[in-house]
């Protein structure tokens, strides 16, 4: 397995783009006490250069989200008495994928037993590539084998934990002392799943190359910090990205964004909103000479 080390250079735009060129984001995520999560993917998304996101989120969370977000469209979906997102939707989100070029399924969904069999369905039937991140991942622990039925590309961005949960490994340990064999034996026959094994020295992996990233710091471990990583990666993909170099670009400017928000507020009051902030200047020091 080859180590890939360079990075590629975001290409800058031409003067006659329009939103269409840069890619339509779906995120479906969300739910009662959740709703942070999916709005920090969203918005990350467009931060990463994305023209246009739409986030699918339980019907009665509508209201909040769609206050929040004023540059992200939402689209309202069936509910369960927990007001997560219910098996009922879908086909509603099977036919309104259409629209789009990526969908990014997890953040703040939870993990409730049919919210879980949705994710299942959807990882099954959805024709465009994903990324799949936190109780997207969960509810993959269920029945890992639809991986073996996906019909497109699928980025997967688990922490250590959800790492463990996915190999039914008891502890975290066991991942953190030996990352790049337990990616490698992940990814192994997998020609349609990159993974991102993500903490310190983040692992970008498929079954012909990876990469470790150096970017980052302690700081970033704050909650919404994997959220804005999943809509960074969704965006480089709707950017024609390849899944590898969506995935690594994502990973390094996630922790580039980081390390300028230490620099701002230090390690310690980092939170996900300071690392949002920072995306602006990650990417404006990452774009292609012309």
């Amino acid at each position: 397995m080859q180590q890939i080390h360079s990075i590629l250079k975001i290409p800058p735009r031409k003067p006659d783009s329009h939103k269409g060129d840069f890619g339509r984001v779906l995120v479906i995520a969300g739910s009662y006490g959740m709703t942070g999560a999916a709005c920090l993917c969203s918005e990350a998304a467009l931060r990463s250069g994305a023209g246009l996101v739409t986030l699918g989120i339980p019907e009665s969370l509508h209201g909040i989200v769609a206050t929040k977000l004023t540059c992200v469209m939402t689209h309202p979906l069936p509910e369960t008495h927990l007001k997560t997102l219910s098996d009922m939707g879908r086909q509603d989100i099977l036919d309104f994928s259409q629209r789009f070029d990526v969908v990014a399924i997890g953040p703040g969904l939870s993990q409730y037993v049919e919210t879980k069999r949705l994710v299942l369905w959807l990882l099954q039937n959805i024709e465009r590539p994903i990324v799949l991140d936190a109780d997207g991942i969960n509810a993959l622990a269920e029945d890992t084998a639809t991986l073996d039925k996906i019909k497109q590309h699928v980025i997967l961005t688990p922490h250590p934990g959800e790492m463990a949960r996915l190999l039914k490994v008891s502890t975290t340990k066991e991942i953190q002392s030996k990352r790049k064999e337990i990616a490698e034996k992940f990814v192994k026959s997998r020609d349609m799943v990159t993974l991102v094994l993500k903490g310190n020295n983040t692992i970008v992996m498929n079954n012909e190359k990876y990469y470790i990233n150096t970017t980052g710091n302690p700081g970033m471990a704050t909650a919404g910090s994997g959220d804005i990583l999943t809509g960074m990666i969704a965006a480089l993909l709707g950017q024609n990205f390849p899944p590898f170099e969506a995935a690594q670009l994502g990973v390094y400017l996630h922790g580039t964004a980081g390390d300028y928000a230490k620099q701002a507020v230090g390690e310690i009051s980092m939170t996900a909103t300071d690392i949002l902030d920072n995306l602006p200047k990650a990417f404006l020091n990452h774009i292609q000479n012309k």
